[in-house]
């Protein structure tokens, strides 16, 4: 985590709005083109993205420096946040005039597709650097929102299994990602 972020997030804790500001200008697009990608409305993604930075700012979620990066942390509060609101969103009843208003609903900016590609350009080409197995783990876990008990039953493995697997294609990911940025990118493959 950079020395930036841990300062952030200790002003927040202090109730410091500014510091809540600027977390939020650094991680809104990120977090809002993966709640984006996980509910495939703009007008829940947004709200998952309220909802992430309500939990922050209430210190419903605390982070812990100790076992990971704020950048990870945050991403994940994004991820559990995504889910539980699809699932609330699925075991309700919509009304006729609630469907046509998610039919109708404004679509994303160029700029904000543009940037979402680039990301998932970069997470693709790395998840492709993954073995068969890691692979199909993470998308289950990531993009369809299985809990690792669910993948174990789905792919006739052991929990174990399902949550080492996870933790070594994560750790991949992440060298893979930084070797990709380092060598500028998507453009370069």
């Amino acid at each position: 985590m950079s020395d930036r972020d841990l300062q952030l997030y200790h002003r927040v804790l202090d109730g410091d709005k500014q510091a809540l500001e600027e977390i939020y200008d650094k991680y809104e697009k990120l977090l809002f083109s993966f709640a984006y990608k996980t509910c495939g409305q703009k007008e829940m993604a947004e709200e998952i993205l309220q909802e992430v930075f309500i939990k922050l700012w209430t210190q419903r979620a605390t982070y812990d420096e100790s076992k990971g990066k704020f950048s990870s942390w945050i991403m994940t509060i994004t991820r559990y946040t995504s889910i539980d609101t699809v699932r609330k969103k699925e075991n309700h009843n919509y009304s006729l005039e609630e469907e046509r208003d998610t039919l109708h609903q404004e679509e994303p900016s160029a700029e904000d597709l543009a940037e979402w590609r680039e990301q998932g350009e970069l997470i693709r080409k790395a998840i492709k650097k993954l073995s068969k197995d890691q692979s199909k783990i993470i998308r289950l876990f990531y993009f369809k929102g299985l809990t690792q008990q669910e993948i174990a039953n789905k792919c006739d493995l052991s929990l174990g299994t399902v949550k080492g697997r996870i933790r070594l294609a994560l750790k991949h990911l992440r060298k893979e990602l930084s070797n990709i940025k380092e060598k500028g990118g998507v453009r370069d493959a």
